[in-house]
């Protein structure tokens, strides 16, 4: 009968049935077992004594035996372990909505891993809407997600410590710490070289990935990637030490908030000085997707701004460039779209991409500046020299380093200054003037006529 525990096995009762596992006969139900009686192994009776028979009418003694019910029984919670064991509700919000629900951790609960969310799905416990619900559905504003209580975490002494192994040579391990420019509990900025990969790939062995490693310090886990730059481009490179800061420097980045101003050494002169590319950028067919192009059609939005620097007669510019989207290859196909390629881009410029004499082959592209909003508050803001080769051939072409950072357009001071007052004072006076005389004019037209 369900809700009872399995009966002893042993000879057949006199109803002729056995009661191994089968319902047992209705007077010895009724009895039923002597308070305090052990089990066979000497234990604590394993569900509670019945009332006694003689406390019961004739009716209920009658009466088929009804199943045993379970009673749900909450649980305290040890205030030693310092666990709720409440369970939580939360409401999607509009940000959220389409995205999958193991995404909806990462972002809201990130010390839950993918692991556990998995274990909640498969043994129901966690749900949306009251159903049951598994990591890669997609959730919908306004519904609301059933996660299960938090579970004790050991003790930072108890807790065992993975050893990581570190497959670097000494040598390695220096090249990489020696790229730091900037480090604090949640952050890492490196300027990586020209030539050193972000990440692995056919015939790609050397890579700062694969560096991540010798970047550990004082932390348990390596650093994340959290957006790349190209394998010939030097420059600031941002890594994030937790995953919490992971998802924050993630969202500023396809938020646009982030912001990364380029150097770059073009080839000719811009006619304007301040200018906005805005071309559509798709992979270009027959490349294997290693190459972009200009593709009205089918190609995603994309926009660069430039700024001119300086100018080397009509030979070369020296200027600064920032993405406003995020394509790959983005600034190396919109300066050579405009008819400026980089110098050094053999990839996107041709033959047209080199200047001669001493001014190396190298490309000349480099991320000066990068600026985000720090997960604890502030900002990260960072700005990484220039490797050897760019510089000397901005110092060959006669060009004035002091020049080259300009501000963003947010730390212009707009405020109007004295001059500017006056200057807009008399302005005003001689619209005001202007008006007056055609009204004059006006009046004299009207007596005449």
């Amino acid at each position: 009968m369900k809700g009872r525990p399995p009966g002893k096995s042993g000879p057949p009762s006199r109803g002729g049935k056995g009661n191994g596992g089968r319902t047992p006969d209705r007077k010895s139900a009724a009895r039923g077992k002597a308070p305090g009686a052990r089990t066979r192994d000497g234990d604590k009776p394993a569900f509670k004594p019945r009332a006694p028979a003689a406390a019961k009418s004739g009716a209920a003694r009658s009466a088929p035996p009804k199943p045993a019910v379970a009673k749900s029984v909450a649980v305290k919670p040890n205030p030693a372990k310092g666990v709720s064991l409440d369970v939580r509700q939360y409401r999607v919000a509009a940000d959220d909505d389409g995205i999958r629900l193991d995404r909806w951790f990462q972002r809201h609960l990130p010390d839950v891993g993918f692991n556990l969310v998995s274990r909640w799905s498969r043994t129901g416990q966690l749900r949306v809407d009251g159903a049951r619900a598994a990591p890669g559905d997609r959730i919908s504003e306004g519904q609301m997600i059933r996660v299960p209580p938090a579970e004790p975490k050991p003790d930072a002494a108890d807790r065992p410590k993975r050893a990581r192994i570190v497959d670097l040579t000494p040598d390695e391990i220096s090249y990489a710490q020696d790229m730091v420019i900037h480090r604090d509990a949640q952050a890492i900025v490196i300027n990586k070289p020209p030539g050193l990969a972000t990440q692995g790939g056919t015939k790609t062995d050397e890579h700062v990935d694969k560096l991540l490693d010798a970047l550990l310090f004082d932390a348990e886990s390596r650093p994340k990637l959290v957006h790349r730059l190209d394998k010939d481009t030097s420059g600031a490179l941002l890594l994030a030490r937790t995953s919490r800061a992971a998802a924050h420097f993630a969202k500023a980045f396809s938020s646009r908030t982030a912001r990364k101003v380029y150097w770059a050494l073009v080839m000719g002169v811009p006619s304007i000085e301040d200018g906005m590319i805005e071309l559509p950028i798709a992979k270009q067919p027959g490349t294997g997707g290693e190459k972009m192009h200009v593709d009205e059609e089918e190609g995603l939005p994309a926009r660069s701004r430039y700024r001119v620097i300086e100018r080397a007669g009509n030979r070369a510019a020296w200027v600064e460039l920032q993405p406003y989207t995020g394509r790959t290859h983005q600034l190396r196909v919109h300066m050579a779209a405009i008819g400026h390629p980089i110098v050094g881009d053999g990839k996107y410029g041709g033959k047209d991409a080199f200047l001669s004499g001493t001014i190396s082959r190298k490309m000349h592209l480099h991320a000066r500046r990068i600026r985000v909003d720090h997960p604890d508050g502030g900002r990260v803001d960072m700005t990484a020299e220039l490797p050897t080769h760019f510089a000397n051939s901005l110092h060959e072409l006669g060009f004035d380093l002091t020049l080259g950072d300009m501000p963003l357009d947010d730390e212009i001071d707009r405020t109007p200054t004295r001059e500017d007052e006056k200057k807009a004072a008399r302005q005003h006076a001689k619209q005001y003037r202007k008006g007056r005389k055609g009204e004059r004019r006006a009046r004299g037209s009207a007596r005449k006529a």
